[in-house]
């Protein structure tokens, strides 16, 4: 660990949500589930005011809807997300050059590197205190939870336990004390099977952690996951501020309205999935030798199953064909909701698969921008017409008469539309047909 409490570790409150009620004057104040707005979705981010209700991220939206069903059920505008990240980020910058963002709503910052008299307590609680306000100002109101401490370990505990809008400095030296009535969970990669295998040996706070040589926590463990346990139990972590953080894994998934049952069908969605995988990995000049796939099944079971090839790919019809091997080893016979292809062990450079048979043909796979025998038949008989014309819950839209909103819900050959802005007040609601050439979806706007 550090001397000084100088890694600060920055969380964005319940963020698209937060940005949802932002941009929607109305909401503010109200539930707001943002993510899937089918029963088959899942909940990304809840609102504070959905939270008092029991729902909370990556819990199914179907659940989320029995526990709260006034709430506000929005499908999520990324772009006015990555625009206000962006704002945030920048302002993180500034401020110090080695930041590390860990995702759309929350980064670490090296306080060492930034510029200030000294690294004392008063001195790094008022920098966080003029940060949070900075944050508010940059984001139109957007509140986050900020944690000081002497290392990531301790500074990513210390930002949630004030949440929303709280502040955490942790002084030197006074990290056990702090970390020694938590619950195991909070240490970063104990998840519900790790606190299982803790709890059958008397383990459940870090105070009982601690009494547990690291000997034993290998053996239970695993060599890694034990000596890392117990490193962190003793808030020993080291790990530097890196301001570039390496991407693992490149992937695509989608969940599904209907349970699929059908294997070709399947299959199918895997190869366009492998193809999108391919085509991001050609993008940021990348390729990998792992390929996973990720199945939900009917009951909310995920598996996962992967494979490892002599050399780094971008091919889509490789990826591909391993995926669908992948998926054979599967009893997907109750069927399916969720269906995602990965692929990580990524490096900067391609290889071609020398050892490739040719007598192994990949008839499924098609070059880009052709169908296969499988997409034929997925696409044989066309879908039915969209009855909300394309309009999803929460998408920004423009009308030549009544200026700016956003669809409140659609359906049935209609969209309803409340007509306001970040800027104006809680504004009057309209409904028209979804085909009314007067209404049209726009670039959300954002707040500076």
């Amino acid at each position: 660990m550090r001397a000084q409490a100088s890694v600060l570790h920055l969380d964005l409150d319940a963020f698209f949500a937060a940005v949802e009620q932002r941009d929607k004057p109305s909401l503010r104040g109200k539930p707001v589930v943002v993510g899937g707005v089918s029963g088959r979705g899942v909940v990304a981010t809840a609102s504070y005011e959905a939270r008092a209700y029991g729902v909370r991220s990556a819990m199914s939206t179907r659940e989320a809807r029995a526990r709260c069903p006034h709430a506000a059920y929005l499908s999520g505008r990324f772009e006015a997300y990555r625009a206000t990240s962006a704002a945030v980020m920048g302002l993180l910058r500034s401020c110090s050059p080695l930041v590390e963002p860990l995702s759309l709503d929350e980064a670490f910052v090296d306080l060492a590197r930034a510029d200030l008299p000294d690294l004392e307590i008063d001195t790094v609680t008022v920098f966080a205190e003029q940060l949070r306000d900075r944050v508010h100002d940059v984001t139109g109101g957007l509140t986050a939870s900020v944690g000081v401490a002497s290392s990531k370990f301790v500074a990513k505990v210390a930002s949630d336990l004030e949440k929303p809008d709280g502040l955490v400095v942790v002084p030197p030296g006074t990290e056990l004390e702090l970390l020694r009535p938590m619950h195991v969970s909070v240490v970063p990669g104990v998840g519900p099977a790790t606190v299982e295998r803790l709890r059958r040996v008397g383990v459940h706070t870090i105070a009982d952690l601690q009494q547990i040589s690291e000997d034993e926590l290998v053996r239970m463990l695993g060599k890694a996951h034990g000596h890392g346990l117990h490193q962190l139990a003793f808030a020993r972590d080291d790990r530097p501020v890196e301001a570039e953080r390496e991407t693992k894994s490149v992937s695509v998934e989608g969940t599904y309205e209907q349970d699929l049952t059908d294997r070709k069908l399947m299959e199918s969605l895997l190869t366009r999935q492998a193809t999108d995988v391919a085509r991001r990995l050609r993008k940021s000049g990348l390729s990998g030798r792992t390929v996973t796939i990720k199945v939900r099944l009917y009951d909310f079971t995920t598996l996962s199953r992967s494979t490892t090839l002599a050399s780094p790919t971008d091919d889509e019809a490789v990826i591909g064909r391993q995926a669908r091997r992948l998926l054979e080893d599967l009893d997907t016979s109750g069927g399916v909701r969720l269906l995602g292809v990965g692929v990580s062990g990524l490096a900067d450079w391609v290889q071609d698969e020398l050892f490739a048979a040719e007598d192994d043909p990949d008839p499924e796979a098609a070059s880009e921008g052709s169908a296969t025998p499988l997409d034929r038949a997925a696409t044989a008989v066309p879908p039915p017409p969209d009855p909300s014309g394309g309009f999803r819950p929460g998408n920004d839209v423009v009308h030549d008469e009544h200026g700016r909103g956003w669809v409140w819900g659609a359906g049935k050959g209609v969209v309803t539309v409340r007509f306001e802005t970040a800027e104006t007040p809680p504004g009057p609601v309209r409904t028209f047909a979804v085909d009314d050439p007067a209404l049209s979806r726009i670039n959300p706007v954002v707040t500076d």
